[in-house]
């Protein structure tokens, strides 16, 4: 992780009621430049509408959301506009547009948004999905794609639109077990070339090597945070060690 004493990312005191429930009850964090932080906890705590309301996807009822020290204005579409260019936000379900083969699905968002010529947007496109290791599927449609390479183009899209930042949510629990560990491969590759993430998963083996810090969320509240060795070691006492054990369990259970 690279030190900084401003951090990229700055969010205050994010609430959100859904359906008359609170999913989200002032939660707050920073993220420095570089940083891998992982989010894990039960399904329902308010991982995935967390990132959401980082992006300003789900509008949070209240709270702030800060990018390089300045305060993220979203009822100003220009601003948001702005802002979402630099954070890059990969989903579960993959979001690819199922009439373009995979190096469209790369190359639009330049053309539409970055105003790129069709050349210089393909360019990119192949570079980036030669990034993720998908150079020999440039023409096949997600239809024909292993939902690992379905995945590994939703990254390769939001790498291609330079972000500071990527909001990566369970990006592998769409995915058949075989086809978990090419998707992981690709986001450690970028942990590890200084790529500033926020991740939820369930991949805690994936947890324990990679990340700077652990938020360990529930009931819409970070409960625990800390290094995944305070967290997760054999003898920790935490809430997170707790949920991790019953996780390898189950894990164990299916193989």
């Amino acid at each position: 992780m690279t030190e900084s004493k401003e951090p990229i990312l700055r969010v205050e005191n994010i609430c959100k009621i859904l359906g008359g429930k609170k999913i989200l009850d002032s939660v707050s964090f920073s993220l420095q430049r570089g940083e891998l932080k992982v989010l894990i906890g039960p399904s329902g705590a308010g991982k995935s509408t967390l990132l959401q309301c980082i992006n300003f996807l789900i509008p949070p009822d209240k709270g702030q959301v800060w990018l390089e020290g300045t305060e993220i204005r979203s009822r100003r579409k220009r601003d948001l506009y702005a802002f979402r260019q630099q954070v890059g936000m990969i989903f579960q379900d993959f979001n690819l547009f199922d009439h373009l083969n995979a190096l469209e699905n790369v190359a639009i968002a330049l053309r539409k948004v970055k105003k790129m010529n069709r050349q210089a947007a393909r360019d990119r496109a192949v570079a980036e999905l030669d990034r993720v290791g998908l150079g020999d599927k440039l023409g096949l449609f997600p239809a024909e794609l292993s939902g690992g390479q379905k995945q590994r183009v939703s990254i390769a899209r939001a790498l291609a639109m330079d972000p500071k930042i990527m909001l990566l949510d369970e990006p592998t629990s769409a995915l058949d077990p075989e086809l978990i560990g090419e998707v992981l491969s690709v986001i450690r590759d970028l942990a590890r070339g200084g790529m500033t993430m926020i991740l939820a998963t369930h991949q805690i083996g994936f947890t324990r090597t990679l990340a700077d810090e652990v938020l360990f969320m529930e009931n819409g509240i970070i409960i625990e945070r800390g290094l995944p060795a305070e967290l997760l070691s054999p003898n920790a006492g935490t809430r997170s060690r707790d949920f991790c054990s019953r996780l390898d369990e189950l894990y164990a259970e299916d193989e």
